[in-house]
């Protein structure tokens, strides 16, 4: 009975603390049971990178005066370059007005694209640059970016349109007019003589044609 007393208290309180432990142990696996991981979908991050990254757009002139303007679109799984041109001088002195085409290509296969997008599409920009009198007329002249020569862009020729404006007909300049010379003083003066010699004897031509020039004013 002594020794029975005496472990009773610490029979106890191992007891209890066996309990705490396994109610504790048993309070961190419901824990863990309600907590839920947000696994991404395959795919779906490079998917969501791939639509931000065609964003593109910009701006580029040619050198016959052509102002133009592009604009990156997804199309499925391929992106597609929306390319416009104007030139409003052409529209009085002549020439392509207007231009419009499509370039296609497939740069999601390229690494540099997903990778710094801003950067591919700064090297289309200046591509287009590079191709002048080509865009929207060549089909043959691929449109490169450095990072992705490999997945160029190509020009989708049954898009492209182009309007073109005679210029207004230059009015000619008006010509000088000519007029004939009147006779001179002189010239009537030469009259008077012959007039004086017509109705005067030859020893008084001289006196009247002096006296025919006193009746004018003298213009030289």
């Amino acid at each position: 009975m002594l020794l029975l007393k005496t472990f009773a208290p610490w029979l106890l309180l191992a007891f209890l603390g066996q309990q705490v432990s396994v109610s504790s142990g048993a309070r961190n696996k419901t824990r863990g049971a309600n907590k839920t991981v947000a696994i991404p979908a395959p795919g779906r991050a490079q998917r969501s990178e791939s639509k931000g990254a065609a964003t593109g757009r910009g701006k580029f002139s040619l050198k016959d005066k052509m102002q133009c303007t592009w604009a990156a679109r997804n199309a499925g799984n391929s992106v597609k370059l929306l390319v416009k041109c104007e030139n409003p001088e052409a529209r009085v002195k002549g020439g392509v007005t207007d231009m419009q085409c499509e370039y296609n290509a497939k740069p999601q296969t390229c690494p540099g694209y997903r990778s710094d997008p801003k950067g591919f599409w700064r090297q289309v920009s200046r591509a287009f640059k590079r191709l002048q009198g080509k865009v929207c007329r060549d089909d043959r002249a691929l449109l490169k970016a450095g990072m992705c020569k490999r997945a160029p862009f190509k020009l989708d020729i049954s898009t492209s349109s182009l309007s073109a404006q005679s210029g207004d007909p230059e009015t000619p300049p008006p010509r000088p007019r000519t007029t004939s010379p009147g006779p001179t003083a002189c010239t009537k003066r030469a009259d008077h003589r012959k007039t004086a010699e017509e109705y005067c004897s030859s020893s008084w031509a001289s006196v009247c044609s002096f006296f025919f020039s006193m009746l004018q004013s003298e213009d030289c």
